[in-house]
């Protein structure tokens, strides 16, 4: 939402739209991201057909974990209640570190933000180039220095410090600072115009669809209905209220804000005064609390991520996941800001340690001051045969040439086979494709999938709501992913990524690139040219050997009644 949030109320605040131009009236169905093109015409996973082919098989499903690393869950909703994994390890609230993994009561996980208290939580944080910049001022500021005499880690230390400065207090810094005046502008906007329409309508409160059917003869009115609408639709928010819609965009206005004092003054160290853990020392890993909700705000992304990727099936409620038959994994580590290295890096060791066999990760951040941390979890998650899936980002950039971290490219050179970075697609009838906002990247992003308009739970009486971006693109993978493991559970991490990648089904036609709306064929956008689909992977799956060895199955005992005498 925030990249479209922000090109929308540039062009907002510049005039540079028209009301035609933006009232896209073509819609696409709730869950049409499992749907199959041949029959339907969308561009979905054809997720029915690939159920249909198990089913004439006549498989049985093994459960699968999946670890969600994310914002945290709301572990009462209707449809993600079943299929939470719980610790079988561990006695629910008993204050004892019952399976002695060092974490007291992670009955579904753990949360990396919380502090010993289990009311105290991290939700907002400052943003990582703010936090490198300022760490590392002192060291390098206003000072000659020489890289070639540097050591490797001191290198790769300086040359991210010296892109923190272009963009905190550099050439980039001007240029967010002009953005951020017409942002605010356009925010100020929206709320004089949702003041004159609230007194038109009668209602403090009112829908974007609402918003639509109210017809204003007077201009000033109709200005203000025109620009409010085609910020509710840009951001597929028109199923949200006129408060959520002002609530988000100012948070977003906010942290722009802080982004830009930045500049002169140091982020507030709002994870070190919750936490409390030596952040220098890795070894110190035991912290954080067993709260893997905290607030329905803070848990939205995570549980909407979670739907998609497992909510249960054929339940007759809200929707469906991807797959059926796995068990979430709740890990905190995903703050309102940019996430901490650390945090990441243990949370994805402690998935793998806890049975996770697929980590889902729809989060990024263009700088990673401790990489070194990540790329070792990410090593020992290959090592263990543990696949990773995470979003390409929203910025419509190519990642061939820019930054979106964690990424595949380690440090040592190396490049692992167990991840797959995910862009995000759309359909036709909800704006093409490919997603306009959707990072891209002939090397770096190996597939795309959907990611525009998807329809999953959301926190707080058992909800439901479309929400869009690579983060949504990410689970629909990991969900696909867990589906090929679940029928086909000797297959290893390696070969689910080359699975999911052959099978991707290329589009005939060519796409528009995010970054410059130039066609170009998707094979130009991504590592396999390709978007996902079920029916096609399965059937891929179905002849290709699994090389991960399994534990053999113990015969049941048979226990013969003895015979009265």
């Amino acid at each position: 939402m925030i990249s479209l949030l922000k090109r929308m109320a540039l062009l907002l605040t510049a005039g540079l739209f028209s009301f035609t131009l933006f009232a896209q009236k073509d819609e696409v169905p709730k869950g049409w991201h499992m749907l199959d093109k041949s029959t339907t015409g969308y561009y979905g996973l054809s997720v029915d057909k690939a159920y249909s082919f198990v089913k004439a098989k006549k498989l049985k499903s093994k459960t699968v974990i999946v670890a969600v690393i994310d914002s945290g869950i709301d572990t009462t909703h209707e449809d993600l209640k079943k299929v939470l994994w719980v610790n079988p390890g561990e006695i629910p609230n008993n204050g004892i570190d019952d399976d002695k993994n060092g974490y007291v009561d992670d009955i579904n996980g753990w949360n990396f933000l919380g502090g010993k208290d289990i009311e105290s939580n991290v939700e907002k944080d400052s943003y990582e180039a703010a936090r490198v910049y300022h760490k590392y001022k002192s060291k390098y500021a206003g000072k000659e220095i020489d890289p070639a005499k540097l050591s490797k880690d001191e290198a790769f230390e300086y040359a991210m410090w010296k892109r923190s400065e272009k963009e905190v207090a550099g050439e980039n810094s001007k240029q967010t600072a002009m953005e951020l005046m017409m942002v605010k502008r356009a925010y100020k906007n929206c709320v004089k115009y949702d003041s004159l329409i609230r007194a038109a309508i009668g209602k403090d409160i009112y829908t974007g669809k609402e918003l639509d059917e109210f017809k204003p003869e007077d201009a000033e009115l109709k200005k203000a209905k025109n620009s409010l609408y085609m910020m509710l639709s840009q951001n597929d928010a028109l199923e949200s209220t006129n408060k959520e819609f002002l609530e988000g965009f100012g948070e977003y206005v906010d942290g722009e804000e802080k982004k830009a004092e930045a500049a002169t003054k140091a982020p507030t160290a709002y994870r070190a005064d919750v936490v409390k853990d030596d952040y220098s020392n890795f070894g110190d890993k035991f912290y954080g609390n067993n709260n893997v909700m905290v607030s329905k705000s803070s848990a939205l992304h995570g549980t909407h991520v979670s739907g998609i990727i497992a909510a249960s099936r054929n339940n007759g409620k809200g929707m469906d996941g991807v797959a059926d038959n796995v068990r979430i994994m709740s890990l905190r580590a995903v703050p309102d800001g940019d996430e901490h290295d650390k945090d990441i890096a243990l949370a994805i060791r402690y998935a793998v340690d806890n049975g996770a066999q697929v980590i889902n990760m729809s989060f990024g951040k263009g700088f990673s001051p401790e990489k070194k941390w990540v790329d070792e979890a990410v090593k020992y998650a290959e090592a263990k045969g543990v696949l990773l899936v995470h979003a390409a980002g929203n910025d419509a950039k190519n990642l061939d040439s820019t930054y979106n971290y964690p990424t595949p490219q380690l440090l040592d050179g190396t490049r692992p086979n167990n991840w797959i970075t995910v862009g995000a697609s759309g359909d036709p009838k909800a704006g093409g494709l490919t997603a306009n906002f959707s990072n891209y990247g002939k090397n770096e992003v190996d597939v795309f999938a959907p990611g525009v308009k998807i329809y999953s739970t959301v926190p707080g009486g058992n909800t439901y709501r479309d929400l869009q971006g690579t983060s949504m693109a990410s689970p629909v993978v990991a969900g696909l992913a867990a589906f090929l493991l679940e029928y086909y559970p000797a297959l290893s991490a390696r070969q689910v990524k080359m699975i999911i990648e052959k099978s991707a089904q290329k589009p005939a036609d060519n796409v528009k690139n995010p970054g410059d709306d130039e066609m170009v064929s998707l094979s130009e956008l991504s590592r396999s040219g390709g978007i996902v689909n079920a029916y096609e992977a399965i059937k891929l799956a179905s002849v290709t050997k699994g090389e991960r060895k399994l534990a053999p199955v113990k015969p049941k005992t048979v226990v013969t009644p003895k015979k009265k005498s």
